[in-house]
């Protein structure tokens, strides 16, 4: 744990523009899981607003190609490019690692599937949301860590959410073998699993050059991520948030809901530092279980022993090929 939080200047209502004015990225290479949409598309603009080369990762490459003609648009970067990437898919990992060439600099590992009303299982038996939010970035960042390393000083942004309060890893039963199928506990894991992978990545390739950190955007009701969940009005679903985690709750833009992944990306203070969760664009509080008024960040989803195992297991989940040899 950390005795001293990182705090900024900046808070719940700032943009991604706001957190990264003034800096710099010329020269810099980044990849934004996820940016067709949503917060991925502003977190892509700011970056290549700050003239870094911004590759869009994406499931569906007609979106990616329209965001990526927007961004070239509105920033004048003309850097943005389109890989195709499907997180469920680890040959679609795989081609996506097999065909990066240079550095990477900044990893964002931004997409990710929520509400999925059924259980589903990929073709290895893995949870969807498990596979998609934990597994598959997992696999991409292992994938691309010697591009990472030769960056110097890289950074990976790793999107979690207030949901990882919904559950711990239980790693006995990830994928609902023995006990009935909770869509909200089963993404509640995969989030937890985003920051224990933070926690243990930073552990390991720190070394390398190479520190992540998890971060929490905000509730923004307009994005992709709530594609699978039944239709609500901003007002239902703030009052079942308020109810579910006993806090206020107010929505966010997708440019404020951006500014902490964009901040955690590129913010000198933040350099070298890793292994925490950040909201707000500050670093969360710990808090414990049943603490009103704050949303924070709870202690299983920084435990190194947890961090550890879930290594483990997800190195086990991979398939040997080319693209994603595991490290040990």
């Amino acid at each position: 744990m950390n005795s001293q939080r990182l705090t900024t200047q900046f808070g719940p209502q700032s943009t991604a523009a706001e957190v990264i004015a003034g800096i710099d990225l010329t020269g810099r290479r980044a990849i934004v899981t996820g940016g067709a949409s949503g917060i991925g598309v502003e977190t892509a603009r700011a970056l290549a607003g700050a003239n870094a080369e911004v590759t869009l990762a994406v499931r569906n490459l007609e979106a990616g190609e329209r965001a990526a003609a927007d961004i070239t648009v509105s920033t004048g970067n003309k850097r943005v490019l389109v890989a195709p990437l499907d997180l469920a898919d680890q040959a679609s990992i795989a081609a996506l690692v097999a065909g990066w060439n240079g550095p990477l600099h900044l990893l964002v590992n931004n997409a990710g599937i929520s509400g999925l009303s059924d259980l589903q299982l990929t073709s290895g038996g893995w949870e969807m949301q498990f596979a998609t939010n934990h597994l598959g970035h997992f696999a991409l960042a292992l994938g691309l860590h010697e591009a990472l390393a030769s960056a110097g000083n890289a950074r990976i942004v790793s999107l979690s959410s207030v949901g990882h309060k919904r559950s711990p890893v239980v790693f006995d039963d990830i994928n609902f073998t023995a006990r009935p199928y909770d869509p909200l506990i089963a993404y509640g894991q995969s989030k937890t699993a985003n920051v224990l992978f933070a926690v243990e990545a930073t552990r390991r390739w720190a070394g390398d050059g190479i520190t992540v950190n998890a971060v929490h955007p905000g509730t923004i009701p307009t994005t992709n991520l709530t594609r699978h969940l039944p239709p609500q009005s901003p007002a239902d679903l703030r009052a079942s948030l308020i109810r579910t985690y006993k806090t206020v709750v107010e929505f966010k833009t997708v440019k404020q809901g951006a500014a902490t992944s964009v901040l955690v990306a590129t913010a000198p203070q933040i350099e070298g530092i890793g292994g925490r969760y950040f909201e707000d664009c500050n670093e969360a509080p710990v808090v414990d279980p049943g603490t009103p008024g704050t949303f924070g960040v709870f202690a299983y989803a920084l435990d190194p022993e947890a961090a550890a195992r879930l290594w483990q297991v997800s190195i086990d989940a991979l398939p040997r090929s080319p693209g994603v040899t595991p490290r040990a």
